[in-house]
């Protein structure tokens, strides 16, 4: 039955963290029993404070296999890159 039900990505945002990752997948019959499973599933140690789920099916990314051609423009535009000016020592940088 459950087969039936749309499958849902799970996003969590921790305590600590800026962003919410991704940590895994469910099914279930509608948004609310989704992220209600998602709150039972992910966060039953009390480490998020966030929670997204999406249906998979609303989800649309690139290819891995397609990583050269697809991101290959921007290899082209120097333009893009910090090399062309030194950044002083009094400027944070990572």
């Amino acid at each position: 039955m459950d087969k039936d039900w749309p499958l849902y990505e799970v996003f969590v945002r921790g305590k600590r963290g800026l962003n919410h990752v991704h940590v895994g997948s469910l099914r279930a019959p509608d948004d609310t029993m989704a992220l209600r499973n998602a709150r039972d599933l992910y966060t039953r140690r009390n480490e998020g404070v966030s929670i997204w789920v999406v249906p998979a099916r609303d989800i649309t990314a690139s290819s891995p296999d397609e990583k050269d051609p697809f991101f290959a423009p921007s290899g082209d535009k120097v333009y893009r890159h910090p090399t062309f000016y030194d950044i002083p020592e009094n400027v944070p940088h990572i």
